[in-house]
């Protein structure tokens, strides 16, 4: 079953020891906004998925925070989250891979719960296999089939 939360209150989530963000929630509008952000849309299309990634991660995550805690300078001064601060806090692996799992997979999930039926086993679906590229494939017929009788 889906669960509406008609209260659409931004959360806080957990990234890593000590920090944490306060997001606003994963809305179509969010996502939609974050597809045509011009960096988003500058990216090259020989550009790998991982570099693809980033930049959409950093792109919701710009319009997405709302504030943090345990983030600071390099003095160690608390900062608030700029547009720079937030790519810079992405750059850091377990953060980005954090905020992948805490806040983009969870709308990513039920995108795929909608898709969740199989693909069929036979015809010119995605799941059918392809006997040709299998290990034993599958031989031709020796003749023709006998058509079946009438009445």
């Amino acid at each position: 079953m889906l669960t509406l939360d008609l209260t659409n209150a931004p959360r806080w989530h957990d990234l890593g020891p000590g920090v944490r963000v306060q997001l606003r929630p994963l809305t179509t509008a969010l996502m939609v906004a974050t597809r045509s952000d011009p960096e988003v849309e500058a990216v090259p299309e020989d550009t790998g998925d991982e570099e693809r990634a980033m930049a959409f991660a950093k792109a919701l995550a710009r319009r997405a925070v709302l504030a943090w805690e345990g983030v600071g300078d390099a003095e160690g001064n608390p900062i608030e989250p700029i547009p720079e601060a937030i790519d810079a806090l992405l750059d850091i692996w377990p953060i980005f891979e954090a905020f992948q799992l805490a806040y983009v997979s969870r709308g990513l999930l039920l995108e795929q719960e909608k898709n969740a039926s199989a693909p069929s086993p036979s015809g010119p679906s995605a799941g059918a296999t392809d006997t040709a590229r299998v290990a034993n494939p599958a031989k031709p017929a020796k003749r023709r089939a006998k058509t079946a009788p009438r009445g």
